[in-house]
């Protein structure tokens, strides 16, 4: 009886598939699965060159597409997912820089100072001037950054959620981006004058 079913489903179109994704179909769920799966996975990859958080974006990104099958807005399937793992490996790799410059940060600081506590409030004090400037960015913008990079939304996402176009959302997040690293480069500066002149 599986047999038949997974043929069943393996006939189906991509707006068959989504129209029964949408009625709680879990069989729907599953032929998109394996008819994607492998297929985003390879995309993730030859990006990452990282298997483990290639299957990790993957996952995630089809846990989100069976959690949201209600409310979710697609119109042709394959595009969707194609795009959504794009913008998550995107974010992935920018993610990765960021905690780069932290432990760069981390780093220089260590070379003045061995000192646990010490490192300890330098990673505190770069946290806070993070969020101090995520918290001075303009309103609209702020809300697109949080989005994208505290619930890790993707740029279709994020554009459904805010009612703007993703040209819209694209603008608001490389703004933000520059507005950032623009302070946390004049906090930087600020602490490693501040750290010269204490040696």
């Amino acid at each position: 009886m599986k047999s038949f079913s997974a043929r069943l489903y393996a006939s189906y179109t991509e707006a068959d598939l989504l129209q029964a994704l949408r009625a709680d179909d879990e069989g729907a769920f599953e032929e998109i699965y394996k008819r994607y799966c492998f297929r985003l996975f390879t995309v993730a990859y030859r990006k990452l060159k990282q298997r483990e958080e290639a299957e990790e974006l993957v996952q995630d990104l089809l846990a989100d597409l069976w959690g949201r099958r209600a409310t979710i807005q697609i119109q042709q399937l394959d595009q969707y997912l194609f795009s959504a793992i794009r913008y998550r490996i995107i974010n992935y790799i920018k993610s990765q820089k960021l905690k780069s410059g932290y432990e760069f940060y981390c780093q220089l600081h260590t070379s003045v100072s061995t000192d646990n506590t010490e490192n300890s409030l330098a990673i505190s004090d770069l946290s806070a001037a993070l969020m101090a400037g995520v918290e001075n960015l303009p309103e609209k913008s702020r809300q697109i950054f949080e989005l994208s990079r505290l619930e890790h939304c993707t740029v279709p996402e994020i554009s459904a959620r805010v009612n703007l176009s993703e040209k819209s959302v694209e603008y608001h997040l490389t703004k933000s981006l520059k507005l950032l690293r623009s302070y946390l480069r004049d906090f930087l500066m600020l602490t490693l004058s501040f750290i010269a002149f204490l040696k």
